[in-house]
């Protein structure tokens, strides 16, 4: 195909990623700036996707690419994530490479492990350039791709990430809920690694150049490219073919990057290399350890056809290879093959309210932006201040954020409904203590003690008797009956000013009552003297008797009298 031609496979591929408006991102990661690869693919430096790790160069004679020649590693924390905006639901293929390079100078290539999505994805094994690439779809907005170190003093490193969207017929064969993870993907024929723009997908078909067999060029101008998994025109621009129809080609599984027992999803791609005359006839079948396997095959000129297999348990010694049948006059052929191990099921990820109440938390207070990824998964690798539980999807139960440096007021994370223990003793968080801390229905243990909380205790905690409330050393908390400013204590003297006289005059409206029917119903005595008055005080001051009104009516008041003697008790009439 002439320059000119591809250059307009490349200007139309690029439209329709503008216009369809998918992802199609390249990370450089521990590079600055931005620059333009050999493949016109535009890769970005990563210092405003993660704020953690530091970067590095590798040694000169280590040098694989431009792109692989920075890296960032990572001293802590254990996980080290970068998150990137997809749509929920879309078909995305996500590639990570990693070149150690004795970037260290230390001639120790770590192993770390590899997550995406709160998955386990694999071990890196560092001693050699690595690239590893899945396919699946997203179930959120926002995908993560993490490493995480798994021994000691082995640290963990990346060198590049990219994101690509895929049109959901791509790799349909499988559900939803499992990923395809790459083993190898070749072009067989091509003396030269193929993918964007060739591939508007960007997938990446290494060179299957053979020597003991014939390579062969394709003849034909157009090739009808409709299936499945719509390989690009440029690997069926090339073949691979026995030199004669007595010999087999041997499809063997050489590279076998995840455990064997893991089932596997497999593509072969057949399309014919020239125009048959009728005296002509290749057909051949797929023998898996030399036993039949496929319904004949019939590649056709200016066609592809497409045959996979999925859902197959294969091992290191598993032999693939296509033998002609009796009647072809000519030896079998292959184009292309791509070989997936098949994941195991994909979890849904932590519980969404827990990650919103999260989310708030980060926002809040910067010190917790450097974790990222699922919070809770994998299972081994939660964020190290949160506990989680052992669901299918997993809630957060305990948040430990003692002696984090955390100031300013508490955000609200009232979603996060299954949280246990919640302790942010030693902080510097100020501001009230919020009221949604005792609406959380599990709550057994808060511990706000030594931070600088004002205002008082929400009574939906402090009558919890459930609760282990611990606010002690917030030296501007209103506690233990100390005045809170422009409290209702301020209040008290007004109030008893209008209350106790009102209960003076109450009273005397008694004693005047009481004392008006007494003089009624009883003749007035003039036998009565000094003496009597003294008597009758006196015996007024060793006992007082308990005069009692009842009010008519609804009212359940009950007023009592003063200690004082009742005056004018004992006493004539004039």
């Amino acid at each position: 195909m002439g320059n000119h031609l591809w250059h307009l496979v490349h200007l139309l591929a690029l439209c329709i990623m503008s216009v369809s408006g998918k992802v199609f991102v390249s990370i450089d990661c521990g590079a600055s700036g931005s620059f333009t690869d050999e493949n016109t693919i535009v890769w970005k430096g990563d210092s405003d996707l993660i704020s953690t790790g530091v970067t590095h160069v590798v040694q000169s004679n280590y040098s694989v690419s431009h792109v692989y020649d920075t890296l960032r590693a990572f001293t802590t924390p254990r996980k080290n994530c970068y998150s990137i905006e997809v749509e929920e639901g879309e078909k995305v293929l996500v590639r990570a490479g990693f070149n150690y390079g004795n970037y260290d100078q230390k001639s120790t290539p770590p192993n770390f492990d590899l997550h995406f999505d709160g998955n386990f994805w694999i071990t890196v094994n560092a001693s050699e350039f690595k690239v590893y690439e899945a396919i699946y779809v997203a179930k959120k907005k926002v995908i993560s791709v993490c490493v995480a170190q798994s021994k000691p003093d082995e640290f963990p490193f990346i060198s590049t990430l990219e994101v690509r969207s895929l049109d959901s017929q791509l790799y349909n064969k499988i559900g939803t809920n499992n990923a395809l993870l790459l083993n190898s993907r070749f072009a067989y024929g091509s003396n030269e690694t193929i993918r964007f723009p060739l591939d508007p997908y960007d997938r990446i078909w290494m060179s299957g150049f053979a020597t003991f067999l014939v390579n062969l060029k394709n003849d034909a101008s157009v090739i009808n490219v409709d299936v499945p998994d719509n390989p690009p025109l440029a690997v069926l621009k090339n073949a691979i073919a026995t030199p004669n129809t007595s010999q087999m080609i041997n499809l063997g599984l050489w590279t076998l990057q995840y455990p064997i027992r893991q089932p596997v999803y497999i593509n072969w791609y057949f399309s014919e290399v020239k125009e048959l005359n009728s005296s002509e006839i290749r057909s051949f079948k797929v023998l898996k350890d030399r036993l039949p396997f496929s319904v004949p095959i019939v590649p056709r000129f200016g066609k592809v056809v497409e045959y996979f297999f999925s859902n197959l348990s294969v091992t290191i010694d598993t032999n693939f290879s296509l033998s002609p049948i009796g009647s072809s006059t000519l030896p079998p052929l292959i184009n292309a093959g791509e070989f997936f191990s098949i994941s195991d099921a994909l979890s849904d990820g932590t519980n969404n309210n827990d990650v919103e109440g999260l989310t708030s938390l980060q926002n809040a207070f910067s010190v917790l932006k450097e974790w990222g990824g699922d919070p809770c998964l994998p299972a081994p690798y939660s964020w190290e201040w949160i506990t989680c539980s052992n669901d299918s999807i997993p809630r957060v139960t305990s948040l430990n954020l003692s002696s984090f440096n955390l100031t300013g007021p508490l955000p609200d994370f009232s979603k996060m409904d299954a949280l246990e223990t919640i302790d942010l003793h030693n902080n510097s968080l100020t501001g009230p203590i919020p009221g949604f801390l005792g609406t959380l229905p599990n709550l057994k243990l808060l511990n706000l003690a030594d931070n600088q909380f004002s205002g008082s205790v929400p009574r939906s905690l402090s009558r919890n008797s459930k609760l282990n409330l611990s606010y002690t050393g917030n030296p501007v908390l209103c506690t233990n009956g100390k005045s809170c400013p422009g409290s209702d204590k301020s209040k008290t003297p007004i109030i008893l000013g209008v209350t106790i006289p009102s209960v003076f005059v109450l009273a005397i409206a008694v004693v005047l009552v009481i004392r008006h029917n007494r003089r009624k119903a009883s003749v007035p005595s003039h036998s009565g003297d000094a003496n009597n008055m003294a008597n009758g005080l006196s015996s007024g001051l060793r006992g007082t008797k308990e005069v009692v009104v009842e009010l008519k009516g609804n009212s359940e008041e009950r007023f009592f009298s003063s200690p004082t003697p009742l005056l004018g008790e004992g006493q004539r009439g004039n």
